[in-house]
């Protein structure tokens, strides 16, 4: 590989092209002088007169030689030379008549003959001729001999100059005619608009920014996670800007040979300069902001090296109608890139996932473009599907009302707002089966109290601070609690939540999160024992020892000296915080035990339903709690919630 990276890099320069063609014809001459062989210079007499042979039995005593070319060939050559004369005789003969020939005539006069080798053809080749061969037939000869060592010359200077076919890079180049949508299909986001507008500002008037000496090119580049709109908003800024588009992906970058980056960047490059103004688009780019240096050959970063080169501009008007548009899933933020790479980019737009209000406007705005009579607006309630659809792209919202509308036709249904939670359910977890577990009564109890004590353990602090059934029902994010098996996690079960939009968690809402994880171990080891936990709670138990390892280690939450101990590569701080990770853990779950011994009773009423239902809502979940007040007031005693006044009428019975 390294050899042929540099016969790529020499091939730049004209004179090596000089020596590389030289140099093939000088190995094509010399193949040819080698597999040149003598011809002899006896003149031919070309005959297909078979009586000829016939004739050769009155004088054999005159025959110096008599050969047979080819005889299994469709027209044999017999090949004779008298005696004192230079002179061959060549007869061509059909297949069918060389047989009898043989037998008729060489076999029974005893004539003597042999069959012609190789060595004798080779420097005889005209006796395999007609007798009327052009120039043309004989450059055709060369041409069928050599065949094969011409067509790989060819295919090695090919792939040296223009690359590997069919490995390159494709780029479509789209008029801002044909550019659909606008910015103001954009909903919400009014941030991201006003960058993109202050960049539309920027190239619109660049002497004014040269007045300030601001002469850079305005490469942009866009981050942000998948489906936020990224690309869309590239084809609404070149249509604004009434410039073509061309689009292409990073990943195509990586072509499988090298230099192929490099090439690919410049081709795209030439092909922005001739439309004079011109956008240029790298969907998927995060590849190339990987720091460079860091690999042990060097070509790996000549794709890299390029597109810093290009992205600098060039001191010349060549390339000053060209801008760079750069997307990528992950910024400086999250991930380590290139500080070369990032100084390149004088404009830096972020985008992020839409809040409550931006979601119910999106997904006001996917539904309205349906008929009329397809949805029912007085029975869709958009803020709650705005909230259970939390941390979700525009993408994945469009792709639920794309499933609202499967299931709409499918079972004749209007959309509305259980139709959404329906088609947010399958978008998200995937299908969901009954039959798998529906004749397993002893797995399907198992997994009926492993998530109720999911679910009490994430609502029990809201019930220690005394708060009422209506306000925990409030303050609670669960959707529904399910006993059917989900093919696409693996689970025989699942307690659905909708997620929140806060992304700064305290220590304590951590501290909730894991206790809620361990809430289906603990209730699993409460009613079966110790011995009795089954392996169904190996991803709560992976899911909270990443959050155990964030806080201890990364956040060193429990420890007055605020730094990251993943980065220290001490043994001794290793074992331990590896003990201080243990011990949270204990606590926490010793915690989690001690509290769903309170709910026992609750839960133990609760299964049955759960079983014969497979299926509770948030809404069925708390009407059943509200009708077992009593025996969730025996199991609030211990732990004293104040809005449960049942307890003190029970202590003063007592």
């Amino acid at each position: 590989m390294p050899t042929f990276a540099k016969l790529q890099i020499a091939l730049k320069n004209v004179y090596v092209r000089a020596a590389v063609v030289l140099l093939a014809a000088l190995a094509i001459g010399v193949l040819v002088y080698k597999n040149h062989v003598p011809q002899a210079d006896n003149p031919i007499v070309y005959s297909q007169d078979i009586s000829e042979i016939t004739l050769l039995a009155t004088q054999k005593d005159k025959l110096e030689y008599l050969m047979v070319a080819k005889p299994l060939s469709e027209s044999p050559r017999y090949i004779y030379k008298y005696k004192g004369a230079p002179e061959l005789h060549v007869v061509k003969v059909p297949s069918t008549s060389h047989l009898s020939l043989e037998r008729e005539v060489l076999l029974r006069n005893a004539i003597p003959y042999s069959i012609a080798k190789d060595d004798y053809l080779e420097s005889h080749k005209a006796v395999l001729q007609d007798g009327t061969e052009t120039t043309a037939k004989a450059a055709l000869s060369f041409l069928k001999r050599y065949a094969f060592e011409i067509f790989l010359i060819t295919l090695i200077l090919y792939v040296l100059k223009f690359g590997v076919p069919g490995m390159g890079m494709s780029a479509n180049v789209i008029s801002p005619d044909k550019l659909k949508g606008s910015m103001d299909d954009l909903i919400g986001m009014d941030d991201i608009k006003t960058e993109v507008l202050h960049l539309e500002d920027m190239i619109r008037n660049r002497a004014l920014y040269k007045s300030h000496n601001i002469d850079k090119p305005f490469n942009v580049m866009l981050s942000g996670p998948a489906g936020t709109g990224k690309t869309k908003l590239v084809g609404y800024l070149a249509k604004r800007l009434n410039m073509p588009l061309i689009s292409a992906s990073g990943s195509a970058l990586e072509s499988g040979y090298v230099g192929g980056g490099s090439k690919a960047l410049n081709a795209l490059y030439r092909k922005a300069c001739a439309k004079g103004n011109c956008i240029i688009f790298l969907d998927e780019a995060q590849t190339l902001f990987v720091p460079r240096g860091r690999g042990e050959k060097k070509w790996e970063d000549d794709t890299a090296n390029t597109l810093l080169g290009l992205l600098d501009g060039v001191k010349s008007d060549k390339g000053q109608g060209v801008i760079w548009v750069v997307a990528s899933n992950f910024d400086d933020a999250n991930s380590e890139m290139d500080e070369a790479m990032l100084r390149r980019f004088s404009v830096k737009i972020n985008f992020r996932l839409p809040n409550k209000s931006e979601r119910a406007e999106l997904i006001k705005s996917f539904l309205s473009r349906k008929e009329k009579g397809i949805v029912d607006w007085d029975d869709l309630d958009l803020n709650q599907v705005a909230e259970i659809t939390a941390n979700l792209s525009p993408a994945l919202l469009e792709t639920v009302v794309e499933r609202a509308s499967m299931i709409s036709i499918q079972d004749k249904l209007v959309i509305n707002t259980d139709v959404m939670f329906r088609a947010y359910e399958r978008a998200t977890i995937g299908l969901t089966d009954r039959a798998t577990s529906a004749d397993k009564e002893k797995q399907r109890e198992r997994v009926a109290l492993h998530e109720l004590g999911h679910f009490f353990m994430q609502i029990d602090p809201y019930l220690r601070e005394g708060l009422s059934l209506e306000e925990v029902k409030e303050k609670s994010h669960l959707l529904k609690i399910s006993t059917e098996s989900v093919s696409k996690i693996g689970a025989l079960g699942y307690v659905l939540q909708s997620g929140d939009d806060a992304s700064l968690k305290t220590l304590e809402e951590l501290e909730r999160d894991v206790i809620g994880l361990y809430g289906g171990v603990a209730t699993e080891e409460l009613f079966y024992g110790a011995r009795g936990i089954s392996v169904g709670s190996q991803n709560d138990i992976e899911k909270a020892t990443k959050m155990l390892n964030l806080m201890v280690n990364r956040l060193s939450m429990y420890s007055r000296s605020k730094i990251d101990y993943s980065q220290l590569k001490s043994e001794a701080a290793g074992d331990s915080t590896l003990r201080q990770v243990e011990e949270k853990a204990d606590e926490l779950y010793s915690y989690t035990l001690s509290a769903i011994r309170d709910y026992k009773g609750v839960i133990e009423s609760l299964k049955d339903t759960l079983l014969e239902r497979y299926v509770l809502s948030k809404d069925a979940v708390f009407e059943l709690l509200a009708e077992r007040r009593e025996l969730l007031a025996a199991a609030s005693c211990p732990i004293r919630r104040a809005q449960l006044t049942l307890c003190e009428n029970t202590a003063g019975a007592a």
